[in-house]
């Protein structure tokens, strides 16, 4: 039987808990570096860059890196992703970049593009060189909305053009998902901090935290008060089971707890279950149980409605999960939570399949978990009231996000968006492109008028 008990910090000793959360892929030295970069091919074609939202140059930085000259690496890196150093530790690379590797086709092992492209933007954050400069000052201020990747870029690519830039952040830090949700032992060290500081220091950037829209500012008062307006506000509403009993104690948000435990000063002082429950199939889902393990959970298990293939986690994710201790069960979904004396004491599922035309269904059979520690990991989705059809200027939604062209912009004719809070990809990368497409946009726009 669970109780209170079964829930407890300080599991593990200080040691244990920083070669837990140390560094998951320890940097390459120059040696390796040189070694692995001699592999590329510098394709013509170059389909590594094709495959990279951002559109780098893999196979120039690499040839540069292979020729000793790391900085004009980081330079080709950061011109085209500013946040080059982050998404080199949490871009999905299996997936994108590498995934298109020639040598990944003949070998089934890719150039480590990820490892070289850290290289390269942490010898250049190391000696603290900021590549870019202002362009002479436009007179023309922009506000952006959230001060996450999308924010961040936007924000930069108009200070490198002389518009003066202020981002409102409802959190107390910028750097939104890289510094309040990616699991701590993708990027510790502060490097999100390390890397928000490197952005700010080209100059005409104004950071304003705990400033919301909708409850501090308006859209309406940006528009008036600014010549442009860039929405990056990503995703604010969590997902529930919509059980009975997802209130009691033990049953917690994966997105909240990923927060506390990356702004915790000492993560032993987290509460951590011995028995754990993850329910969902995104990196989330397996972030917060791979942190359980690390923590000192005894057992953890991922639970997911649908097979392997059907997870937004990639099969590295779904690997490391299983690498670290904890289990991943598949097509199944949870129909009751039970509790003892007002805390979780056990999770009830229900097993899944597909039906002849594809969908899920249940299959009626039913398996019960012991877990004194529950977390929700299904989805993040869109706040639009503040700028939905009971605002004062609503903006028009697709797929409940707001809607945008090409240029990212919205149907407010002054007004651009990018990140998680518009239809795509909900990745890191993806956002610092959506950033940067939508600056330009904004950029032309501005000397147009």
């Amino acid at each position: 039987m669970t109780d209170a008990s079964a829930v407890a910090a300080q599991r593990l000793t200080a040691d244990e808990l920083a070669r837990n959360f140390a560094d998951i892929h320890p940097p390459l030295d120059r040696k390796r570096a040189l070694i692995e970069a001699s592999r590329c091919y510098f394709c013509y074609d170059a389909p590594c860059a094709q495959a990279c939202p951002t559109g780098i140059d893999i196979p120039g930085f690499i040839r540069k890196i292979a020729t000793d000259n790391v900085k004009g690496a980081a330079v080709t890196i950061l011109d085209e992703n500013i946040m080059g150093g982050a998404c080199a530790r949490v871009c999905p690379v299996e997936i994108l970049c590498e995934s298109a590797c020639v040598r990944q086709t003949q070998e089934a092992k890719p150039i480590q593009i990820g490892a070289l492209q850290r290289y390269a933007t942490d010898w250049l954050f190391d000696r603290k060189v900021h590549p870019f400069t202002r362009a002479a000052p436009s007179g023309k201020r922009v506000a952006v909305v959230g001060a996450g990747p999308a924010g961040l870029s936007c924000a930069h690519r108009l200070a490198m053009r002389g518009h003066d830039v202020v981002v409102f952040e409802a959190k107390p830090k910028a750097g939104g998902l890289n510094e309040y949700g990616i699991a701590a032992y993708k990027m510790p060290d502060d490097f999100a901090q390390a890397e928000v500081a490197f952005i700010l220091s080209i100059g005409g950037i104004r950071i304003e935290s705990g400033k919301a829209l909708g409850r501090d500012l308006s859209l309406a008062e940006l528009r008036r008060n600014f010549d442009a307006v860039f929405l990056g506000m990503g995703l604010a509403g969590v997902n529930t089971l919509a059980l009975e009993g997802e209130d009691m104690a033990g049953v917690m948000d994966a997105v909240a707890y990923i927060e506390r435990l990356r702004q915790a000063p000492d993560k032993g002082a987290l509460e951590i279950g011995r028995r754990v429950v993850v329910i969902g199939g995104g990196n989330t889902a397996i972030d917060v149980a791979v942190q359980a393990k690390r923590l000192g959970a005894e057992d953890v298990t991922v639970v997911y409605r649908r097979g392997p293939e059907q997870m937004t986690a990639t099969r590295y994710e779904q690997e490391l999960a299983q690498t670290n201790g904890a289990a991943i069960k598949y097509w199944a979904r949870p129909v009751r939570l039970v509790g003892h004396r007002g805390r979780l004491k056990e999770v009830e599922f229900e097993y899944t399949q597909l039906d002849e035309q594809g969908r899920l269904m249940s299959t009626g059979d039913r398996f019960v978990l012991l877990a004194d520690m529950l977390f929700k990991a299904i989805g993040q989705s869109f706040v639009a009231a503040p700028i939905g059809k009971d605002s004062a200027e609503p903006l028009e939604l697709a797929e409940g996000r707001i809607k945008v062209n090409a240029d990212r912009q919205t149907s407010l004719p002054d007004v651009w968006a990018g990140g998680d809070c518009v239809p795509g990809d909900d990745l890191t990368v993806s956002a610092v492109q959506d950033g940067k497409v939508a600056a330009e946009a904004i950029d032309r726009a501005l000397r147009a008028a």
